[in-house]
């Protein structure tokens, strides 16, 4: 053997040996779906101040849209719930840090966010839109030519409208969302632009002027957050989204706590 042949073959030795120890010193891929189903408790990030989607109810119980869809989930994986409350700050890093399996949490899907953890499908309405009362027929922009709509000033939706609606239509813009909602409930504006968890509460305070979605000018679903390289459990709580929305537990959801049916898209 040549000098030069007992020097390859002492590298390519030392590399196969290398590759061992960096394989055995790398820590083997989780299972999380395997591991909920073994502990019989999947632990899951909700929010605590963002009505309607999770909040602390009367009885001290957390309560919302969110709460429901983790104890769904959990049923449907035949194990008990963990609720973890979080903040919009943290509830990535709980996910992250492994303090949490699944962040349900208002949790809006954006570029930034899908370089560090995976979504699943959507499985609550989140947007912006236009509403008036009921029987008002408005189905998009133009429909709302000649007609007075009121806004936040600044907001997403006060941009959207104005940039979508034709001259004539008027636009009134008001400083805080607690005066263009009391200018809608006491009917200075034939309609509102705004987000849908603004207009459950104004269903829910106002019923006598509950305002029906007309047309969404800005759409961010919500969806149900986890850790990277988890296909087992991404497939599972898809087919749980999946089955919800198909057996109406989606739709049961929506109307309790948004006040409103599924957006006919959704």
């Amino acid at each position: 053997m040549t000098m030069l042949m007992r020097v390859a073959a002492k590298c390519a030795s030392a590399a196969a040996v290398a590759a061992v120890l960096v394989s055995a010193a790398l820590p083997a891929r989780a299972d999380t779906l395997a591991e909920i189903e073994k502990a019989k408790v999947v632990r899951i990030a909700v929010p605590q101040d963002f009505a309607p989607f999770g909040s602390v109810g009367p009885d001290l119980q957390p309560r919302g849209y969110d709460i429901d869809m983790a104890n769904y989930i959990a049923k449907q994986l035949g194990v008990k719930v963990e609720l973890v409350p979080v903040s919009s700050a943290n509830r990535i890093a709980y996910l992250q840090t492994h303090k949490v399996d699944l962040v349900i949490s208002s949790l809006g899907k954006n570029p930034e966010r899908e370089k560090v953890i995976d979504f699943s499908a959507p499985y609550a309405p989140f947007f912006s839109g236009v509403y008036g009362l009921k029987g008002e027929g408005v189905a998009d922009a133009a429909g709302l030519a000649g007609k007075t709509a009121g806004a936040t000033r600044g907001s997403i939706e006060e941009q959207e409208l104005t940039r979508l609606v034709p001259a004539s239509t008027t636009v009134k813009r008001y400083e805080d969302n607690n005066a263009t909602v009391s200018a809608f409930i006491s009917g200075q504006v034939d309609y509102i632009a705004t987000g849908n968890t603004v207009a459950a509460a104004v269903a829910e305070k106002s019923p006598s002027r509950k305002p029906e979605l007309k047309f969404i000018i800005k759409d961010s679903p919500c969806y149900v957050g986890l850790n990277k390289d988890e296909p087992a459990l991404l497939a599972k709580v898809n087919a749980i989204i999946a089955k919800a929305k198909a057996d109406g537990t989606l739709a049961g959801f929506s109307e309790t706590w948004l006040k409103a049916p599924l957006p006919a898209n959704f």
